[in-house]
């Protein structure tokens, strides 16, 4: 539709004020209420990315999803290296742990692998 020169609106449903004192409902009342929203600048909108920048985004989410697991499994092991060696473990040391360290602090393998491979 803007690729034909038609403005667009993306609408935040969730945050739409449900209108009182109708007795019915449809496609042609529900297009006056939000039209009204409009006119009084009250319409939740949301932000539709330009075609171009869209690429840019969807790998900025992902960046994002990455980071949280990343940090999400560094947390995992500091808590559980401090509940087996009582000893809390920072992020540049958890950053320089080697095989040989992981195996020492957890030497049972169901344990070793509870721990690593969540």
């Amino acid at each position: 539709m803007a690729d034909h020169g038609y403005p667009m609106k993306l609408v935040n449903t969730a945050a739409v004020p449900q209108y009182d004192g109708l007795k019915y409902g449809g496609d042609e009342s529900d297009a006056h209420h939000l039209a009204h929203l409009m006119r009084l600048g009250i319409l939740p909108e949301g932000y539709i990315y330009l075609r171009e920048g869209r690429g840019v985004r969807d790998l900025l989410r992902q960046r994002f999803i990455f980071v949280r697991q990343s940090v999400s499994a560094m947390q995992r092991v500091q808590g559980a290296w401090a509940r087996y060696t009582g000893q809390c473990l920072s992020a540049n040391a958890f950053r320089q742990l080697t095989d040989h360290a992981i195996r020492q602090a957890f030497p049972d393998p169901c344990v070793r692998m509870a721990v690593c491979a969540q």
